[in-house]
């Protein structure tokens, strides 16, 4: 059998098909050769339909023996049809899972997480399009799928490098009073690290100066939540310090993250980076935003990001920068931000 789903993202009806194969007790998916949006939707249907059945299967088996491109969005059907068949306590295991599927695996640490069976123990499954495998094994590829325009850009990552260089020039004048101010209003630590998930939602660091009480993070449970959907944000959240409110609103907090920029885990321009604990909130379309690297400034910063009360305007936004990205966009974004940097309605997310 084979379960099909229609596209919404454009205007031709396209369809998707994912032969399911039972073997007693087992059934296996075979995935398609891309695992892009409209994929992706149909892939979790199709597992989720297959717990739903009278009978539940004990074990699915997923395999990728023909996926040779697989981005955020078939990532994150991927994390939710496993994370489903663990709460019906059905077993998930990958096979046959290519190179192209595996470098993206090792790039998020899932390769650690999913039980994932090699090419050598089981052979591929029968389908009616044969394929080639050992020939399409020898094919040079891309180790990383190149999910936008942007992730391939030479240019833009030269950019990055250049001006997170500056920034950091400008950072090390600013650093000394900054340093005093947060020590003088609430001692403690000088930066603010907190774990988000960048490209293909792979996990790093950012840096802030920081802006909140030392136990920020602790008492987050007991500030209301003002906007909807999966992000938080508090405009009179009372864990910011005087200092701290400055900061924010000159957006100073933000220059450390000129050595995220330099490292390559965010750019200048780009999504705004979310918290693992929003991602786990997705839905499959919504990890579409996860397909450029995050930045310091994009268009929720320059379009009223302090007024954005919902999750539906920061996808609207970040989907609005892919489509309309160029260095060109890029740089118009920056100027943006330079001219309102120190507006009074402007702060950090």
């Amino acid at each position: 059998m084979a379960t099909k789903v229609q596209s919404f993202m454009t205007s031709q009806p396209t369809q998707v098909d994912f032969p399911v194969t039972p073997l007693k007790e087992t059934v296996i998916v075979q995935v398609p050769a891309r695992l892009s949006v409209l994929e992706a939707v149909g892939f979790k249907h199709t597992c989720q339909k297959l717990t739903q059945e009278n009978t539940p299967p004990k074990q699915i088996i997923i395999d990728f023996h023909q996926t040779t491109f697989m981005d955020s969005s078939g990532l994150g059907a991927l994390v939710s049809n496993f994370k489903h068949t663990q709460e019906q306590g059905i077993a998930l295991i990958l096979r046959n899972v290519t190179p192209q599927v595996m470098a993206v695996l090792n790039l998020t640490g899932l390769d650690q997480v999913f039980p994932i069976e090699s090419s050598s123990e089981t052979p591929p499954i029968e389908t009616d399009k044969p394929t080639d495998t050992q020939k399409s094994n020898s094919r040079k590829v891309e180790p990383l799928p190149t999910t936008h325009p942007s992730v391939a850009s030479w240019m833009k990552r030269f950019i990055d490098i250049v001006g997170a260089i500056v920034g950091l020039v400008i950072t090390s004048f600013l650093f000394i009073p900054i340093v005093i101010a947060i020590q003088i209003d609430d001692p403690g630590p000088i930066f603010f690290g907190q774990i988000r998930c960048g490209w293909m939602g792979k996990r790093f660091k950012i840096w802030k100066f920081r802006s909140m009480c030392v136990d920020a993070e602790a008492k987050k449970s007991l500030v209301k939540n003002q906007v909807q959907g999966a992000f938080f944000k508090n405009e009179n959240d009372p864990r910011i310090t005087r200092v701290g409110k400055f900061l924010r609103r000159t957006s100073l907090d933000e220059l450390p993250q000129f050595w995220n920029v330099l490292k390559g885990d965010m750019s200048l321009v780009g999504t705004r980076p979310p918290t693992p604990d929003e991602v786990e909130r997705y839905e499959v379309p919504e990890w579409q935003r996860l397909d450029v690297k995050p930045g310091m400034t994009g268009e929720w910063q320059v379009n009223g990001r302090s007024t954005v009360r919902s999750f539906e305007d920061v996808i609207r936004l970040d989907l609005e920068y892919q489509k309309n990205w160029s260095l060109l966009y890029d740089l118009k974004l920056i100027f943006k931000t330079v001219t309102i940097l120190f507006h009074k309605n402007s702060g950090a997310v």
